[in-house]
């Protein structure tokens, strides 16, 4: 049975406990997206509990996980997201063609005070505003499809319009 074409991308994001990183990702992602994007994270060895100073981390900004908990990654959870972006838990987590996969190199904050989780999840936060314009960027392309070509590829809408302006990747010249 063919795959049916999701209005919008899943992203999952993957660490060891899910309790820290992850979690921030997501939420941050969560928030900047404003619903344009299905969020989930997972673990390969779930914790417990989300750790507390990354919860006050993530208050800060007004953002709140503290109804969150750390969820156990599974292969139907991988097997539905479009984007992968694992966070320090090396081959734990199973790998499907046709899947985008992200490793972020990221501090645990496990451990650590407010100030060092501050930085964590400041640079992950900025690694999110990248992700979310390359989710944005691919989501406006394909309401497009490709209807033939002179010089590169034109693209035209469902309606036949042609777009305003060229993808990067199909421009000449």
């Amino acid at each position: 049975m063919p795959e049916m074409m999701k209005d919008k991308p899943e992203v999952l994001f993957v660490c060891v406990h899910n309790a820290g990183r992850s979690q921030m990702a997501a939420a941050l992602l969560d928030h900047k997206a404003q619903g344009r994007v299905s969020v989930r994270s997972a673990g390969s060895t779930p914790a417990d509990e989300i750790n507390p100073v990354v919860v006050d981390a993530m208050a800060e900004l007004g953002i709140d996980i503290s109804k969150e908990f750390p969820k156990k990654l599974s292969d139907e959870v991988v097997r539905d997201s479009d984007v992968v972006v694992t966070m320090g838990c090396g081959d734990a987590c199973p790998v499907f063609p046709g899947k985008r996969y992200l490793d972020w190199d990221l501090t645990d904050p496990s451990g650590k005070d407010i100030k060092e989780v501050r930085a964590i999840r400041d640079e992950i936060s900025a690694r999110i505003d990248e992700l979310l314009a390359s989710l944005t960027e691919v989501a406006s392309w394909r309401s497009f499809s490709l209807v033939g070509f002179r010089s590169g590829f034109e693209r035209r809408s469902a309606c036949g319009a042609a777009p305003r302006a060229t993808a990067p990747c199909c421009s000449s010249g």
